[in-house]
């Protein structure tokens, strides 16, 4: 799966909003050329919409997000919420013990799902470049995140507008 064939599968998806950062729409310079994808059926402003169900990163954040090596050519990084018992079901093991395992994982492999380096606690799992061996996983996770998500927010906020 390629960034745009990604972004194009999640833009299809109803109620989503797919934004990618750049020069003069407010973000931060280091997020620019990253893609956040969020729920939002309503068409919030974007600093209302919360937290997005998936991301596309292109890059490393120094000082902060680098384990993916994401600086190299042609590699970018799907991170998808998939919640405590997915990421127990894909991994083996539940987000709150990422940190017993982080030590023996290669966070730089592509078409591999990993947890994610930062967010692992939280539920997110990710897969550099998603190809042969993950790229149906990826699809499945992402309509599986997004039906979650908008299950949970329709839930909490049904008259939200």
């Amino acid at each position: 799966m390629t960034e745009d064939e990604i972004i194009q599968l999640v833009a299809a998806m109803s109620g989503t909003v797919v934004f990618t950062a750049g020069e003069g729409d407010g973000s931060p310079e280091v997020a620019w050329g990253d893609t956040f994808f969020h729920y939002d059926p309503h068409g919030k402003a974007l600093a209302d919409r919360g937290l997005p169900f998936a991301t596309i990163v292109i890059k490393d954040y120094p000082g902060y997000d680098t384990a993916s090596a994401l600086d190299r050519d042609g590699v970018f990084r799907l991170n998808v919420a998939v919640g405590r018992r997915r990421f127990e079901e894909l991994l083996g093991f539940p987000p709150a013990a990422h940190a017993d395992h982080d030590a023996g994982i290669d966070y730089t492999v592509t078409d591999r799902v990993l947890p994610h380096p930062v967010y692992a606690a939280q539920g997110w799992i990710c897969v550099l470049n998603p190809g042969d061996a993950t790229g149906d996983l990826a699809r499945s996770l992402l309509e599986e995140s997004h039906a979650r998500t908008a299950e949970r927010l329709d839930r909490t906020r049904p008259n939200a507008g």
